[in-house]
């Protein structure tokens, strides 16, 4: 009956805790406000096109342009202000940019091994109750 209990446990633990992992490598919601210019807010929205953070919202259809209110980088000045970095890690702060791939492949393998196991001892322990009572 305790490795029932046990498999159940661990079983529990790790559907409960699975969709939690993603939380802690989830990517801020970014605004116009997050930008010193408009190039930096457009090259945003061009790695995803999607618009997940919703930078295409002026007046009218959707345009491809974002966060137009922005000031844009003078071509005919010759000092350009640095902006302050946003983005953790690429910004310069620190920070995490989330797990690669290769981690989360390995987690998913070592999260299945271990309930393979369980289920195997478990599935032992079971086989050799019924080998004892008869």
């Amino acid at each position: 009956m305790r490795i029932r209990t046990a498999f159940v446990a661990t079983v529990t633990v790790t559907l409960a805790a699975s969709p939690l992992a993603g939380l802690a490598h989830a990517q801020p919601d970014l605004d116009c406000r997050d930008f010193a210019f408009q190039e930096d807010a457009q090259a945003e929205l061009n790695r995803d096109p999607s618009d997940p953070h919703r930078l295409d919202e002026d007046q009218g259809p959707d345009d491809g342009i974002a966060c137009e209110v922005l000031p844009r980088r003078s071509t005919t000045s010759t000092t350009t202000p640095t902006p302050l970095p946003t983005r953790g890690v690429q910004g310069g702060v620190g920070g995490s940019t989330g797990p690669a791939d290769f981690e989360r492949i390995l987690g998913t393998a070592l999260a299945c091994t271990s309930l393979a196991a369980a289920a195997t001892y478990a599935a032992r322990r079971h086989r050799g109750s019924d080998l004892r009572r008869h």
